[in-house]
This record gives structure tokens, C-alpha cells and sequence, in this order.
């Protein structure tokens, strides 16, 4: 199983990694049969490049490369194929530099972030190779979670089975994952060898795990979480049994906090680096969402290269100063402190003719927003390195935030994490190093403040998080309607104004940077509701 983390569109670069791959399974573990990921060429998912007309081209070079490289070895890999009758998700299968077989994806996915029936055309049949006389039946991601594919390829005479993957991370994949293979094993009665590649993509993370199932639905390896590896697996059979599968792997499902913060660390250092940025900046607040930020970028890329920003107002509080000045020392980051007050000063001074005989409201302490915004941006364009934003999904989901300022930057990696998990990882991360926690515990204690006023806290704005948090999770990530929401036990009127927050504010959100997904449902690539609506709540 080779668990690979390619580059989109990177296709000679894929291909070289995928080389790479097979001679350590050659040379390395001696492996009679290697097995790459879905798509592993091109990337996944490569989106509308699939129509442009040099892609092909390029895939086509690739799969040459591969089958040259497949000397000695069979090799099963994933590509496009640009075939005659149309385009396909396919796994391309070489035996010592011979074409073998090529199945096609049958079931195509097209909910969620998933968009397949736009590109490819659906497979009709199964594809079983013997590789040295042990009939090895292929499959593609989708074909695994319904019936049909793995029982008609076990209906073709296939002993074992195998699964090239493009899974992306959701929080509780891994066992969603292993239990639907489960379902295929008994339907099938036999093992399974599931590959998943790994890596960040924009918003998605692909977060590994491959594993192999035995004939009796037993786990009996598995690969580690967002790391690239080569695992031997051995495919044995005595007499008429069921093929006997073991894998040298043994990784353990993380816990669901753990899981959630490898993945944020993983896309962010992938979203960073395959875009080439030499590092990244982000304002440091003395808040739990920039501490979270940035304890997450040092994990992710090394404190040489991260900078913290504090540019306080006079309604930043001493705290919140210290707070930051002592994470940044903690983890040993360049550290700055520029003063937004002349900025806003002057603003307000041009701004007071027009401002003249209206009460002070958001729209002056968005301009505190909207300078620290310039500061940032002006760094990070003499150094090339990126702005990270520190918003969470919980001030996403009602615009609790201020556009073109705290919202504005290349990256957030926080954004799909609600509040409340965001103070559960901050604990966590602290919890990994109890000698010497990154973050000061008053920064997680303190209650929330965006500080734009005097005494702020975000309950004169939100209901507390608490509350806020499992209303959103019900709507955006379930589709529950007023009436669910209320027979739980929330107050009609505050699951009403909460969701009208949310409609209201999507014009916010589609304006945001891209961030890692971590939920069933993350504002982004599956979250399409209108910006112009005349839905209006309750109306269920």
C-alpha cells in the first residue's frame, strides 16, 4: 500500500513520487504488487482541469513513466482515462512494463464536496487481474460504500480485493470508512486492502489510514494519519480458505480532538507549502483563536518561520498584551507590536464629516478591524509570506466578524472549528506539553472578547457559545429546521435569530479564504446557499 500525498496538476512531479513508491516496494519490502491511490496523477480532486487540453497529454506521459517503472513488479494506478466514449476515474494496472487491465469508477459521487458526475462517465464493468495467479479484484473510493461493485467483482472470480481511495478527513472518517468496508466483507467473504492518499488540497485534507481487512472483518493493519508511507502487506492462502491478509501497520484511531488538530496542522502546512509561500504572519490578539492559530502554524511549519503581530488600540487590555507577548516568547516566534491608534485617529478625523450627528456604533469599531487588516497585509506583501486569519466557524456562521479586516488574509485554519472546539484543542495542545504549555492557561480562561470596545465580551453580541455552538451544528451541519431545534430544548427565539444571522450573512462568508475542513459540513466547497434569498425563519 502506498499512501502518497500528491500535488494537483503536478502530474510529472505525482508520477515521480509515485516511482518513487514502487521502487521502495521493489527493492525495499520485495513486493510482488503495488497499490497507489485514486486519481494519484492528476491530484485530487483536479477539478475543471481535467478539461484542459494538455492534461491529457500529460497523464498519458505519466502512465508510461509508470509502466516502465513497473519492471519486476505489478503496479495498480489511479489516472484519468481519456477514453474514446468519454472520460473516466480510472485504475490503470501494469505487470512488468504490460498492460493488464483498466477498470473504470462505477459509482460516482456528487454530494458534499464531492463532484464527480460533471467530469466522468460511470463504469459498467468489473476488473479482476491475476497476478500470479491470484485473482485481484479493483475498485475505486464510491464503489466500496454501496452494494454492487464489490459483489460483482467477487461474482467475476476476484479472491481479493483492493480500493484505490481519495477519502478526505471529516471528523469520525476512519471509522465510517472501516465500518462500510465491513459491510462490503460480508457480502463479499473476501479481504479487502483499502489505500487512501494523504496530504492537504485547498480546504480538503486526504488524512490516510489506509488498512487491510481480513476475510472475517478484523482490521489487520493500518496505515498512520497525514503521513506518506509504503506498507507491506501479505496476501497468503492455505487450501480452499479465504485469502489470509496481513499488513505491517499498526496505527490506532486517533481521538477525535487529536484527529481534528493533525488534520489542521497537515492542511495548513500543505496549503502553505505547495503554494510556494516562504511563511506565514497572523495577528496575535492575546485571544483563544490567534493563540489556537498559532499554536497550529508552528506545528505545522516551524517557529523560524511564522511572525506574530499584536497592534493594539486603547480598548486592548494589559492581559491581553502580556498574554501575547508570552505565547510568542513561549514558542519562539519573531514577535511585533505596532499600534493601530494614529490609523484610527486619522480615520475617524476624515471620517467626522460625514459621521457627524450619528452615535457611535460598529461601523468605528470595524475601522480598529480594518487597520490592523492594512498593517498585516502590507507585511505580508514585503515579506511574501501569507496571512493566516483566526477566525472560527461559530463567527463565521454569524458574521461575527468584520470584513476586509479580521476576515481578509490566505488561510483560515480554524475557520470549520465552532468555538467551543476551538477551547477544547487549545487544552488539548496545552495537555501535549503539560512541562511547557504554548498557550497562557489565562488565554483559555478569560471570556471571549474581540475587544473593539470598553468591556466587550462576545455574549453582548451571541448567545453564550454553549448554547450558540449546538444550534449551529443542528442547521449547517444536519438541515434542522426551527421546530427540531426548539424540541431539544433551545428557546424559539434564539434558534430564530441565530439562523436568520446565518442567512443574513452569507454574502460574509463567501468572501472568506479558504480553510481546513474538519466537520460533515464546513462553509465552503459543500455549503451552497444563496447569498440574494427571501427565506425567512420559522418556516418549516
Amino acid at each position: 500500500m502506498a499512501q502518497i500525498n500528491p500535488l494537483v496538476g503536478d502530474v510529472r512531479g505525482n508520477a515521480t513520487r509515485c516511482v518513487e513508491a514502487i521502487e521502495s516496494a521493489r527493492e525495499q519490502y520485495k513486493a510482488r504488487v503495488v497499490v497507489l491511490p485514486e486519481l494519484i496523477l492528476c491530484g485530487y480532486p483536479p477539478e475543471d482541469l481535467l478539461f484542459h487540453r494538455d492534461l491529457e497529454r500529460r497523464v498519458q506521459d505519466a502512465l508510461q513513466t509508470i509502466r516502465e517503472a513497473s519492471k519486476g513488479i505489478a503496479v495498480i494506478v489511479g489516472a484519468p482515462d481519456y477514453a474514446a466514449d468519454g472520460l473516466y476515474n480510472a485504475a490503470f494496472v501494469f505487470d512488468d512494463q504490460r498492460d493488464i487491465g483498466r477498470y473504470h469508477k462505477q459509482l460516482l459521487p456528487n454530494y458534499q464536496v464531492f463532484d464527480e458526475k460533471r467530469y466522468f462517465k460511470p463504469g459498467r464493468e468489473p476488473c479482476v487481474v491475476a497476478i500470479d495467479d491470484v485473482p485481484i479484484g479493483v475498485t475505486i473510493c464510491e464503489d466500496v460504500w454501496q452494494s454492487g461493485p464489490c459483489e460483482s467483482s467477487a461474482a467475476a472470480g476476484a479472491e481479493v480485493i483492493v480500493a484505490l481511495n481519495g477519502s478526505p478527513y471529516s471528523l469520525g472518517a476512519q471509522g465510517r470508512r472501516e465500518a462500510v468496508v465491513a459491510e462490503r466483507v460480508r457480502a463479499t467473504g473476501k479481504p479487502h486492502i483499502y489505500v487512501n492518499m494523504v496530504g492537504g488540497q485547498d480546504e480538503l485534507v486526504f488524512d490516510g489510514g489506509s488498512f487491510v481487512m481480513a476475510a472475517d472483518g478484523a482490521v489487520v493493519g493500518r496505515a498512520p494519519a497525514c503521513a506518506e508511507a509504503v506498507i507491506p502487506v501479505s496476501v497468503s492462502r492455505r487450501d480452499d480458505r479465504p485469502y489470509q491478509v496481513q499488513a505491517d501497520a499498526d496505527a490506532l484511531i486517533a481521538d477525535d480532538l487529536e484527529s481534528i488538530y493533525e488534520v489542521l496542522v497537515c492542511g495548513t502546512r500543505d496549503y502553505v507549502r505547495k503554494n510556494g509561500f516562504p511563511g506565514v504572519l497572523l495577528g496575535l490578539s492575546g485571544g483563544i483563536d490567534s493563540a489556537l492559530t498559532l499554536c497550529i502554524a508552528v506545528d505545522a511549519l516551524g517557529a523560524d518561520v511564522v511572525r506574530a503581530v499584536m497592534m493594539p488600540y486603547h480598548y486592548t487590555s494589559e492581559m491581553s498584551r502580556t498574554d501575547a507577548a508570552e505565547q510568542a516568547r513561549r514558542l519562539g516566534v519573531d514577535y511585533d507590536v505596532i499600534s493601530i491608534e494614529p490609523i484610527v485617529t486619522a480615520s475617524l478625523q476624515q471620517l467626522e464629516p460625514a459621521f457627524r450627528g450619528t452615535e457611535p456604533d460598529a461601523s468605528e469599531e470595524n475601522i480598529q478591524s480594518r487597520a490592523r487588516c492594512m498593517l498585516l497585509m502590507a507585511l505580508s506583501n514585503k515579506s511574501g509570506r501569507m496571512l493566516l486569519t483566526t477566525g472560527n466557524k461559530s463567527e463565521m456562521a454569524v458574521g461575527y466578524a468584520t470584513l476586509y479586516g479580521d476576515m481578509a488574509g490566505g488561510f483560515a485554519p480554524i475557520k470549520d472549528c465552532s468555538k467551543s472546539q476551538v477551547f477544547a484543542l487549545a487544552d488539548w495542545r496545552n495537555s501535549r506539553s503539560p512541562d511547557h504549555p504554548p498557550i497562557p492557561q489565562r488565554v483559555i480562561d478569560r471570556p471571549p472578547s474581540a475587544e473593539l470596545r470598553p468591556d466587550q465580551e462576545d455574549t453582548d453580541s451571541l448567545p453564550p457559545y454553549d448554547v450558540l455552538d449546538p444550534i449551529l451544528e443542528g442547521f449547517v451541519e444536519r438541515d434542522l429546521s426551527v421546530n427540531d431545534l426548539v424540541a431539544q430544548g433551545f428557546d424559539q427565539e434564539t434558534v430564530v435569530r441565530v439562523l436568520s444571522l446565518v442567512r443574513r450573512n452569507e454574502y460574509k462568508r463567501r468572501q472568506a479564504p479558504p480553510g481546513v475542513r474538519v466537520s460533515s459540513r464546513a462553509f465552503g466547497r459543500d455549503w451552497r446557499y444563496p447569498i440574494t434569498s427571501g427565506y425567512h425563519f420559522p418556516s418549516d
